[in-house]
């Protein structure tokens, strides 16, 4: 997954990625657990969207016993709660958030031919839309966009 900014963040990577979530979840009142490490560094490993399912079957084949994916579903939902991930809706998919604890909307760029989702923070692009939304009086929560295509390596 590459992710490009217009604002600042402090990016984690590997442990200090896990660290991080760890710290995050934890500063918000909820318990770090194993499963949920478990959960976080594998869905961390993934440069692509992961499912639920594929998560499920890693942590399944790592730990010699059968993990269901409804608890990982109840996990990653927690994850996007609390901004440790996010959710590519149109793939039903996962990325881990490399900067937990900073709060923004989502916008990706998805690859139809790869499944890359290249997630794009753009202050502008968000702000417009929730200014939007506040003129037809709607209550924006987090704005996810999503753009299909082409990446670069599959439009070349």
């Amino acid at each position: 997954m590459a992710t490009q900014h217009k604002h600042s963040h402090h990016e984690h990577s590997g442990t200090d990625l896990v660290s991080a979530a760890r710290e995050a979840l934890t500063g918000a009142g909820e318990q770090w657990t194993g499963m949920r490490e478990s959960v976080f560094a594998e869905l961390a490993r993934h440069e692509r969207p992961a499912s639920a399912y594929d998560i499920a079957e890693n942590l399944s084949r790592q730990r010699g016993k059968r993990v269901a994916p409804n608890s990982v579903y109840r996990i990653l939902d927690l994850f996007v709660a609390n901004n440790l991930a996010m959710r590519v809706e149109s793939a039903n998919a996962f990325l881990a958030n490399t900067h937990p604890g900073c709060e923004h909307d989502c916008i990706f760029l998805v690859c139809d031919e790869c499944g890359e989702a290249t997630h794009v923070d753009d202050d502008a692009v968000s702000g417009g839309v929730r200014k939007v939304a506040k003129a037809s009086g709607f209550a924006t929560r987090r704005p996810i966009i999503e753009v299909r295509g082409l990446c670069e390596g599959c439009a070349g």
